[in-house]
């Protein structure tokens, strides 16, 4: 007991020497609980157990293996997550701290009788006045055009979809961030994608956030970046950009439109979930950049007050040069979700989706996925 309380007096004491004590500090503890339930009907066979495809849509994993049959059912709370945020005044300068983790991508767990995974960093950054720095959502993409569906991404296909480190200034409607850098690349006449972290020039994102006077939201953003590779003998360079426009536009009183529409040279892992790489090698050796664009639309209706529904349609297209690539490539991949959701409380929602998505190589072979989706969601 004595024990006991001598270390909770050493601890008070730190706590009030230190500089944190002095700041007025608000601290928020959220995340949310979300248990899924997953129909999968996949046309060539299902993924292993485990697999990306089978925790939710990512284009270019649903082709699956005849050998695990087509029809699977899932049960996951994969997708809850855990976050901390501290705000401080200190000096009359606004410093922010937060970290988010969930357990999504991982298959070092089981289904057989713990079911445990680890959990995997989402964000981490600390942000001072205007500047932040650390990991998060990467300043070419506007989250907050998502769509509202039970699948994870929503919009994988049409949808710039990137984390990671980086500095960025805002500074009133701008923000200007240098990025983590990261090539993927397919050999020439194809093969494996090589992912490549050679080079130092970092991904530089200009981005600029507007409203208008009807309550419509919207960001225009444009990226460039250096395509670099040197491994085994091939050192090679390559200019990629890319510009997206997003928006969350108001209908009525509670329904809303959004969208986003991308298209680039060299985009790569920014767009789709990589669904396509950022260039190919030629007879030479040296890079090229590979065009796509992408895009998606969304509508929510709100019934009433605790019953809503969203519709989206989500694709993506890769201007492959079939002569570098070869025909096993990804091409194009499409999307489309309806659902309806219930919340009898405000931090409860219960839902129903479905899901159908359609993926193509360049050489014609496809592959199917139609989910039928069960959620229950508690936000903390």
């Amino acid at each position: 007991m004595k024990q006991a309380k001598l270390a909770a007096a050493i601890s008070a004491a730190c706590v009030l020497a230190s500089p944190m004590a002095a700041a007025e500090t608000d601290f928020t503890f959220g995340g949310y609980i979300k248990a899924d339930v997953m129909f999968s009907d996949y046309s060539n066979g299902a993924p292993a157990s485990g697999q990306l495809s089978r925790q939710f849509y990512v284009p270019g994993t649903i082709y699956g293996d005849p050998n695990n049959g087509k029809q699977v059912v899932d049960f996951q709370a994969r997708e809850s997550r855990f976050n901390f945020k501290t705000v401080s005044d200190i000096g009359g300068h606004k410093v922010t701290a937060f970290i988010e983790m969930d357990f999504f991508t991982h298959s070092d767990g089981n289904e057989r009788v713990s079911n445990s995974y680890s959990p995997r960093l989402r964000h981490a950054f600390v942000s001072y006045d205007n500047w932040l720095v650390g990991q998060t959502w990467s300043t070419f993409q506007n989250p907050g055009a998502l769509p509202e569906n039970l699948d994870f991404v929503g919009a994988a296909d049409g949808t710039p979809f990137v984390r990671q480190s980086q500095v960025r200034y805002t500074n009133g409607n701008w923000q200007l961030s240098i990025e983590n850098p990261e090539t993927t690349v397919t050999p020439y006449g194809g093969g494996a994608r090589v992912v490549s972290g050679s080079g130092w020039v970092p991904d530089f994102v200009a981005r600029y956030n507007f409203k208008t006077s009807d309550g419509g939201k919207f960001a225009l953003a444009g990226i460039a970046r250096q395509l670099t590779l040197d491994q085994n003998g091939v050192d090679s360079t390559d200019l990629g950009y890319g510009v997206t426009f997003s928006g969350v536009i108001p209908v009525g009183d509670k329904d809303d439109f959004k969208f986003t529409a991308t298209y680039g040279d060299g985009l790569g892992r920014y767009l789709a979930l990589n669904y396509a790489n950022a260039a190919v090698l030629n007879a030479s050796g040296d890079l090229e950049a590979i065009s796509s664009y992408a895009g998606f639309v969304s509508y929510r209706h709100w019934w009433n007050d605790q019953w809503r529904s969203s519709i989206t349609l989500s694709g993506f297209k890769a201007d492959n040069d079939v002569a570098l690539t070869g025909g096993n490539v990804n091409e194009t991949s499409y999307s489309g979700y309806i659902n309806l959701l219930y919340s009898p409380i405000k931090p409860l929602t219960v839902g129903v989706e479905y899901m159908h998505a359609t993926n193509e190589r360049q050489n014609g072979f496809e592959g199917d996925l139609n989910r039928l989706m069960f959620s229950v969601k508690y936000v903390l």
